[in-house]
């Protein structure tokens, strides 16, 4: 049997199949939809007109577009969820709306994503800039760039999400301690978000080369908060 606070690089489905009824108390979840990037070659060509190289990795081919039979397994061992693209898959969700707001209208991809919820009937708005080297200032400022661009997200993934979107979200609907899952891990910018606000973490990853990637990351970014904070606290929030 697996275990919770602990990522995988596995099928969800043969995960999940693991683990009680109601076992997390939130599930975060980002599943491919396939209805973009892999038409526009990841987020436009391999170099930008600055010359900039891109090194997104390719569309994997274990991901599939998940169906019914997911999303009644993910509501099975979740009590509550956050499901991202939920306006390209035909399910019946909750009511509950989040917007994010990608403060890019500059740019001809979607000017926001939606997601999901059973948290509540209504919708809530986030904002953050994310287009490209074009990146939110923090999750207070997100409608303002970030002006050092040396602190910008390293993106690692085709469909990354950034860490102040999860940041915003633990905040608001999570709290210490709670089991939160991720189906589909990708860049691990759920992973990071769960770690600073003290969060139980259990993540899925099926393609080898993402997972390794996301490992990397959260490996680093450990490794740094650490270092800065040294040993002793339970979470980094206590820091």
């Amino acid at each position: 049997m697996l275990e919770t606070n602990h990522c995988y690089c596995m099928d969800c489905m043969e995960g999940m199949a693991q683990f009680q009824d109601g076992c997390f108390d939130l599930a975060v979840v980002d599943p491919p939809y396939f209805s973009g990037p892999e038409r526009r070659h990841y987020y436009g060509s391999n170099v930008s007109r600055t010359r900039v190289r891109r090194n997104y990795y390719p569309v994997s081919a274990a991901w599939k577009v998940p169906g019914k039979a997911y999303f009644d397994e993910l509501r099975r061992v979740s009590k509550h969820y956050i499901i991202w693209g939920c306006n390209y898959f035909s399910y019946d969700f909750a009511p509950g709306r989040i917007v994010w707001d990608k403060c890019n209208q500059s740019s001809s991809f979607s000017d926001c994503e939606i997601a999901a919820t059973d948290l509540f009937t209504s919708v809530r708005l986030f904002r953050y800039m994310w287009s490209g080297m074009l990146q939110g200032k923090s999750v207070a400022e997100g409608h303002i760039q970030q002006g050092n661009k040396a602190l910008n997200e390293v993106r690692i993934h085709p469909t990354q999400k950034p860490v102040a979107l999860y940041d915003w979200l633990f905040q608001r609907y999570a709290s210490p301690g709670m089991r939160v899952l991720d189906t589909h891990l990708g860049s691990g910018s759920s992973r990071i978000a769960a770690y600073k606000a003290g969060l139980d973490f259990t993540g899925f990853e099926i393609d080898r080369t993402y997972f390794d990637a996301a490992e990397k990351r959260f490996s680093k970014f450990a490794d740094q908060i650490s270092l800065f904070y040294g040993e002793g606290a339970d979470t980094y929030e206590n820091r």
